[in-house]
């Protein structure tokens, strides 16, 4: 069994569930080519840590620079419209992309008698509850009967990661399915080889972060955005991927994963790369989809300091008396950010009441509700049982180790 120190494994530090995220610049060639070399020799790491019982899913990129060539060359008017990241264009590439993307995985796989799934998921499906239920209900018939499945943003219909807009090369996709999975350990493979302090391309003293607990205003500082057009994310994109993962209760590595063995050798528990530990215990079903939807929820309501301290350390709902501000068009039943004074995120939740509602109740206490609004759902602006929190107020940060 393959294995790696861990903070949210009750059996000795065990990973038994992994999802590796292979980005663009790993999956393909400077010129959009699949990058078979590459791919076989992550693929020949993950079948034999699969054949030790890790059960294992994928998040690969690289569908667009798959299919640009075939697009161009039946169509070779999309050439200037791909060059300039239009969104039709780049979603036809993908849809023919993919068709060699998964070919090349079951080719690959299949070598070690190992059958994969193409599993394409848009967010919207994940941030409704049945959607978030039947994906996972799905993952989980495939890993039990031993299937590997490879999945990506389905770009045919969601465009926001194929632009860049809100995911960045499937980063935050990952981490929402190792949020969905309940996974021990998320790796998401690159061609950096970590956080850095600053960007050791253009900084030699740059050094690299070995160890995080904690993402910091510091830890954010750090991070930049894509380096070139292949990649959609930057390290920016995966520092948010990192803290879905971590208040999941899931472990997130940061690597290079042209390094030799690299899966191999962190599964064995070589220090490689930056870290993200998750403090958090795994939690529970329900939680865990509010965190998935929270990363991209409808608006947000800032708290005043009282209110913070109520809900993260005692546990209360969200009155209306500590809200100070009200972001967004949000609606009745959305999924909506709650925010500290300084702009942090506390929490996230279930909204009782639209926008509008919220910004005549905002500061009011709970028994004036009744007269002031024309349809009263209750005392709170969340409840309780609708919110997934993050850390406690108070609780010291871990220091990050650097080399």
């Amino acid at each position: 069994m393959a294995r790696v120190p861990t903070t949210n494994s009750s059996d000795s530090g065990a990973v038994k569930r992994a999802v590796f995220k292979l980005g663009t610049n790993i999956v393909t060639r400077d010129n959009g080519e699949l990058d078979e070399q590459t791919i076989g020799g992550l693929v020949d790491q993950i079948a034999k840590a699969h054949a030790d019982g890790l059960e294992v899913v994928i998040v690969s990129s690289g569908a667009v620079g798959a299919g640009m060539d075939t697009l161009i060359n039946r169509s070779p008017g999309s050439r200037s419209r791909l060059r300039r990241r239009n969104v039709t264009a780049r979603q036809a590439a993908a849809a023919v992309g993919q068709v060699d993307v998964i070919a090349l995985y079951k080719s690959l796989f299949g070598r070690h008698g190992i059958e994969v799934a193409q599993t394409l998921l848009s967010r919207s499906v994940l941030n409704q509850r049945e959607g978030y239920l039947n994906v996972r209900g799905t993952m989980e018939m495939l890993l039990e009967a031993g299937i590997v499945p490879i999945s990506n943003e389905n770009d045919v219909v969601a465009v926001e990661e194929i632009v860049g807009v809100i995911y960045g090369d499937n980063d935050r996709l990952s981490a929402m399915l190792a949020n969905v999975l309940e996974a021990d350990l998320l790796v998401l493979l690159g061609e950096m080889d970590g956080l850095h302090t600053s960007d050791p391309h253009e900084d030699p003293d740059a050094e690299l972060i070995q160890d995080i607990y904690e993402i910091s205003d510091e830890i954010r500082g750090f991070a930049g955005g894509p380096r070139d057009d292949r990649g959609s994310g930057g390290m920016r994109s995966k520092l948010e991927a990192a803290e879905v993962a971590m208040l999941s209760g899931v472990d997130m590595v940061i690597a290079d994963g042209h390094v030799p063995k690299i899966i191999s050798r962190l599964l064995d528990g070589e220090k490689i790369g930056t870290r993200f530990h998750s403090l958090a215990p795994p939690a529970e079903s329900k939680k865990r989809w509010l965190l998935t939807g929270g990363t991209e929820a409808q608006g947000a309501v800032t708290i005043d300091d009282g209110a913070v301290i109520a809900l993260t350390n005692q546990g209360n709902s969200l009155l209306p008396v500590g809200v100070t501000d009200v972001e967004g068009d949000f609606e009745r039943g959305d999924i909506i950010g709650v925010k500290s004074p300084s702009g942090a995120s506390v929490a996230w939740g279930i909204t009782n009441y639209s926008a509008s509602d919220a910004r005549l109740v905002m500061g009011k206490k709970s028994g004036e509700l009744p007269e002031i609004l024309d349809n009263y759902f209750g005392r709170e602006i969340v409840h309780r049982n609708n919110m997934a929190l993050g850390a406690k107020v108070g609780e010291p940060a871990i220091t990050k180790g650097m080399r």
